[in-house]
């Protein structure tokens, strides 16, 4: 019993580490109206704009980040290397401009703040006052 309860305890601490999570963050100033749809959406290039008609600027974070895997296999339901050849046929074919790629969520967070329509996502640890976190369920 006190194995199981091991085992359970150890997988629930590193399970959270590992996966801290993701928060879908946009500049403090957008008023749309984003959901979880929008989110999908806009990050597919399906919608380039959000619900007021602004322009949307989709910021993702590199391809080797395990923040954007999780956030590609949980949001977009898809392996980041197809979401990555899905973009690059859009962009090759016309219909789309390759999402800016960040370094970090520090990055991710600056970019956001010069630029209203910025819509990207950072590890929840790093959220911080200067940006609107968009709930999606």
């Amino acid at each position: 019993m006190k194995r199981i309860i091991g085992t359970f305890i150890f997988g629930a601490l590193f399970s959270s580490q590992v996966f801290a999570g993701y928060a879908v963050v946009v500049h403090p100033e957008n008023t749309s109206e984003i959901d979880y749809q929008l989110v999908k959406r806009i990050f597919l290039g399906k919608e380039t704009a959000f619900s007021n008609g602004e322009v949307a600027t989709v910021l993702t974070h590199s391809p080797d980040s395990a923040l954007r895997v999780e956030f590609d296999e949980a949001v977009l339901q898809r392996r980041t290397a197809a979401v990555d050849a899905y973009w690059s046929k859009l962009v090759f074919t016309g219909r789309g401009t390759m999402p800016k790629t960040v370094s970090s969520d520090q990055e991710m967070i600056e970019l956001i703040l010069q630029n209203k329509n910025a819509i990207g996502f950072i590890d929840t640890s790093s959220v911080n006052s200067d940006v609107k976190v968009v709930k999606i369920d």
